[in-house]
C-alpha cells in the first residue's frame, strides 16, 4: 500500500479489504491483514468556476421544455440528477411558487417558474391522459408510473464540459463567492452536509485571495441576489443572462 497514494490508495484498500473479508468468512484466512491499515486524510483540491464558453455551449443544447427546466434546476437551484428525477406533481405548488425536492422546499424563481410553466403545458398537451404523476416524464415514462432514468435527463449535455454535475458545482461555488466562504450559509441554502460545505468554502476563499492577489479589479462582484432570496433570476453568475433567454423561448408554445 506504501506505494500508491491519495483515490489510488483509497480505491485499492476498499478492493483488498472486500477480498480478504470475504476470505475470512470462507476460512481461507484466519486475519485480515488490511483492518488496521488506515487511508488517511483525502486531500481536496480547489474547486474551479466554469469557464463561461462551457456554460454557453451547454445552454445551446438545450431545446426541449423538459431539458431547460432540467438545466435551470441544476445551475440555478444546484439539484442534483436524482433530486431532479423523482418529484411527483403535488411537489409541485405554482400558487407558492415552490418545489419540493429531497425533502427541501425550492421557492422558484421567475426563470424557474416560466420553464415550469412552460414543461407542464407541453407535458399537458404531448400526454393528456398519461396515469404517471411525476413531474418529469418522457415517452416511455409517460406508459409506465416510474421517474425517468438518469441518461434521460441528463442526455442532452451528453458530450458537454457543463454537464448537470459541473453546473451544480459551480452554482454552489458562485454562492460561496458571492455571500462569502461561510460553510453554515452553504449548508443553509443546499443542505449541505458539514465537510462538503467546508470543502466549498475553502475553494471559495483560495480563488476570492488568489484574485485579490493577482488584480483587485478581477475579484467577484455582487450580482443578482441568489433564487432563496428573491423572484429574481439566480444561478451562475456565467448562466443568468443565457438561462433567461431560455426563460423568454419557454413562452413560446412548442
Amino acid at each position: 500500500m506504501s506505494t500508491v497514494h491519495g483515490s489510488q490508495r483509497k480505491h485499492a484498500l476498499v478492493a483488498l479489504r472486500s477480498l480478504f473479508t470475504r476470505a475470512k468468512k470462507n476460512g481461507t484466512i484466519f486475519k485480515n491483514p488490511t483492518s488496521r491499515i488506515r487511508v488517511g486524510q483525502q486531500e481536496h483540491g480547489v474547486t474551479q468556476s466554469l469557464d463561461p464558453g462551457h456554460v454557453e455551449s451547454a445552454v445551446a443544447m438545450v431545446a426541449r421544455p423538459v431539458d431547460r427546466l432540467v438545466l435551470a434546476l441544476s445551475a440555478v437551484h444546484a439539484a442534483r440528477p436524482g433530486a431532479i428525477r423523482h418529484p411527483r406533481l403535488d411537489d409541485l405548488d405554482i400558487g407558492n411558487r415552490r418545489l419540493v425536492t429531497e425533502g427541501r422546499v425550492r421557492p422558484l424563481d421567475e426563470l424557474t417558474l416560466q420553464l415550469t410553466l412552460a414543461w407542464l403545458d407541453y407535458r399537458r398537451r404531448r400526454w393528456p391522459d398519461t396515469a404517471n404523476l411525476h413531474l418529469l416524464i418522457n415517452k416511455q415514462t409517460a406508459l409506465e408510473t416510474g421517474p425517468v432514468s438518469g441518461v434521460s435527463i441528463s442526455a442532452a449535455l451528453r458530450g458537454q464540459t457543463a454537464t448537470l454535475e459541473r453546473l451544480r458545482v459551480d452554482r454552489q461555488l458562485e454562492e460561496a463567492l458571492v455571500h462569502g466562504p461561510d460553510p453554515l450559509h452553504l449548508a443553509d441554502v443546499f443542505g449541505l452536509g458539514e465537510k462538503t460545505a467546508m470543502r466549498y468554502a475553502d475553494s471559495a476563499r483560495a480563488l476570492l485571495k488568489q484574485a485579490a492577489e493577482t488584480d483587485p479589479a478581477t475579484r467577484p462582484q455582487g450580482r443578482r441576489p441568489p433564487w432563496h432570496r428573491g423572484t429574481a433570476p439566480a444561478g451562475s453568475r456565467r448562466i443568468t443572462h443565457d438561462c433567461q433567454r431560455l426563460g423568454d423561448n419557454a413562452r413560446t408554445r412548442e
